[in-house]
């Protein structure tokens, strides 16, 4: 909930005379309406407080390699990401880009989706409270995991058609009583057949941020992983 601020409405201060007592306004107490969330969006803050979600705002500079094998193909991206300045620096074995998210143009587009992509599966549950706008949430309290069968809870993110890269996707979060995410499903254009579907494995805490390094795919058919991440917070 957003904690209720205080506003310095009326302060005054009067300076004349040295033999004048100098007077001001009492403070006003000004209430900010607190923010209403609706039942899907407290599960989606507990899923996201159990990520670290409290920490972020210290978060400096986030780095992390993404990687992807699939048969005997084997693909690597790192990132530097200053999330408070929105510098971004992309090295590949091809090329080394610096940009900055709030100019990308024809230049930094390519890399700016990809950026968009492995960041989101670095940092998928901050998302569900993270991507406000124009998305819409839905909870199923036991549904069934895709890959373990195992009885889980379940939350949707569905984006709408409007703005993004990929805008009309849908992603299914199966979380367990701790509200860590278990597996996940992606589908395209919120079509009912798996785009994607992984498990959520070896989490490990970066300085207060709770992030899951390992996801692999049914009998293995694609594993993506994440190596040499690292978290720095600000004092």
């Amino acid at each position: 909930m957003k904690k209720l601020l205080l506003s310095l409405a009326g302060l005054a201060t009067c300076i004349a005379c040295k033999n004048e007592p100098k007077t001001e306004e009492p403070f006003e107490m000004v209430e900010v309406a607190e923010e209403v969330r609706t039942p899907e969006q407290e599960v989606a803050y507990a899923i996201a407080d159990a990520s670290g979600l409290a920490n972020w705002d210290k978060v400096s500079e986030v780095a992390f390699t993404f990687n992807v094998d699939r048969d005997d193909s084997h693909f690597a991206r790192s990132w530097k990401w200053n999330p408070k300045t929105q510098d971004i620096t992309m090295m590949t074995a091809q090329d080394t880009l610096t940009y900055n998210r709030a100019t990308v143009d024809s230049t930094s587009m390519d890399a700016d989706k990809g950026f968009i992509n492995d960041a989101y599966w670095l940092l998928a549950p901050m998302h569900l409270v993270w991507d406000k706008e124009n998305t819409t949430l839905t909870v199923q309290d036991t549904a069934t995991a895709p890959m373990s069968k195992e009885k889980l809870s379940k939350i949707t993110l569905t984006y709408t058609d409007q703005g993004g890269y990929t805008p009309g996707d849908a992603y299914d979060f199966f979380y367990d009583d701790k509200n860590m995410v278990k597996e996940w499903i992606y589908r395209r254009g919120n079509v009912s057949e798996f785009s994607m579907v992984t498990t959520w494995n070896d989490y490990q805490n970066y300085n207060g941020i709770q992030i899951a390094s390992d996801h692999k795919a049914p009998e293995d058919a694609v594993h993506l992983y994440f190596t040499d991440i690292a978290v720095k917070t600000e004092e």
